[in-house]
């Protein structure tokens, strides 16, 4: 079946703009070649998106939630919120790693549109601290944690401890020998702090 002949849908906007973005990068990169590349005329682009920054911001949505949605996985686990926790951070600076790594391109350029989207990449943080906050909520019920700290104030706290690990204005550093060894400091520090008094380990 032939792009003309097949339903359009925001989906297929999406994953065609994408490939545009790669291809010529957020400064060139236009609807005209988002339409070009779908065989469709622009108009029919602007009808699921109704401005070029509407697409721009939910390509940008879509590229974050791929990360959260993997996590979310780990936070729905029934098993030791350490273990979990431990998972859910390791997995975040992986998912960050492998696509700052394997496109390196396409990383640059959505650098890039989250700089022009503060309302999208505030609301994946948000989503992202609430996962956290949940790990941590889970292990001061079950006496893993500390039940004095309030978790959400607590999952801020270790998702910006952690940002070098995640924030993509440390990309640089996340192909250096030792920066494994670095991380898993930075979580043993985390979760000594997290423990509830008496736990092994505290």
């Amino acid at each position: 079946m032939s792009p003309t002949t097949e339903t359009l849908t925001a989906e297929r906007i999406l994953e065609a703009t994408e490939e545009v973005l790669r291809r010529h990068g957020p400064a060139k990169a236009t609807v005209v070649d988002v339409a070009r590349a779908l065989g469709v005329s622009h108009g029919s682009v602007y009808r699921h998106f109704r401005t070029k920054a509407a697409l721009r911001e939910a390509v940008t949505q879509r590229w974050l939630d791929r990360a959260s949605g993997a996590l979310s996985a780990i936070v729905e686990q029934d098993r030791d919120p350490e273990a979990r926790l431990r998972d859910w951070l390791s997995a975040l600076f992986d998912a960050k790693r492998h696509k700052a790594g394997d496109d390196p391109e396409l990383f640059a350029t959505f650098t890039v549109l989250t700089g022009e989207n503060s309302r999208v990449v505030d609301q994946h943080i948000e989503d992202l601290t609430a996962q956290l906050t949940e790990i941590l909520r889970d292990g001061a019920a079950r006496g893993a944690f500390t039940p004095a700290l309030d978790p959400a104030v607590t999952a801020r706290a270790v998702f910006h401890a952690t940002g070098r690990f995640h924030d993509p204005a440390y990309a640089g550093e996340w192909r250096r020998p030792g920066i494994e060894a670095e991380f898993e400091a930075v979580v043993d520090l985390l979760l000594r702090g997290l423990r509830a008094a008496g736990r092994s380990g505290a």
